[in-house]
């Protein structure tokens, strides 16, 4: 498995901004994207992400090898998925009313799928979602550290999952990986989302879904 190093963020809000500070003192290069709509933007990026690179997203895109899914998923169709094709693309988006609910209300499937149907040549993957932005401060831990939390890490895509789960290794918390039918296991739903959970209560809870 390759070590990736250069981390892209579409989505400079406060999910964004907090895997950013993660990554940043994980000794990652971030690349982070946010809505030109955004007031003083490069000035709140250079306050709070001291290190990062505000660029435009097709920027981060082309020169990150993973790149974070970070905007209110109710905006999900205003991102350019073509060029994320072939791109380990990490899905942290949650369809409900808080995170700017939903780009299609007649759709019943996971945001994971939604996203996929744009671009299925991308290398998707479901994480860090299912803590708030605070949380993600707050619990991130060294390695072996007692109060450690678990996140999520859900595809079929082996060699993605992989990488993603490095990923939050470094950003300090225990990786549990999950083949793509736990995806609904931690959308908002789900009696874990939300909840600060260990590696092994999570894991139980990702074993017992339903079959699907």
């Amino acid at each position: 498995m390759t070590q990736s190093r250069r981390l892209g963020i579409i989505g400079a809000g406060k999910l964004g901004t907090a895997i950013g500070r993660l990554a940043l003192d994980a000794g990652y290069e971030v690349r982070i994207a946010g809505s030109p709509r955004q007031p003083m933007l490069a000035l709140v990026i250079e306050t709070v992400l001291p290190g990062a690179r505000l660029l435009p997203e097709a920027d981060v895109v082309a020169d990150s090898d993973i790149v974070v899914l970070a905007i209110p998923f109710g905006k999900a169709d205003s991102i350019d998925y073509g060029p994320l094709e072939g791109k380990i693309v990490v899905d942290a988006m949650n369809a409900w009313d808080a995170a700017g609910g939903h780009p299609d209300p007649t759709w019943d499937g996971t945001t994971s799928s939604l996203v996929r149907a744009h671009n299925p040549r991308m290398r998707l993957v479901k994480s860090l979602n299912h803590l708030g932005y605070s949380d993600l401060i707050a619990d991130a831990h060294e390695s072996g550290h007692p109060l450690r939390r678990a996140i999520a890490v859900v595809s079929d895509d082996a060699e993605a999952r992989a990488e993603v789960a490095n990923l939050v290794d470094r950003l300090g918390f225990d990786p549990v990986e999950a083949d793509r039918s736990a995806s609904r296991c931690i959308e908002p739903s789900s009696p874990i989302f939300g909840i600060p959970v260990g590696a092994d209560e999570l894991r139980a809870a990702l074993d017992a879904r339903p079959a699907t």
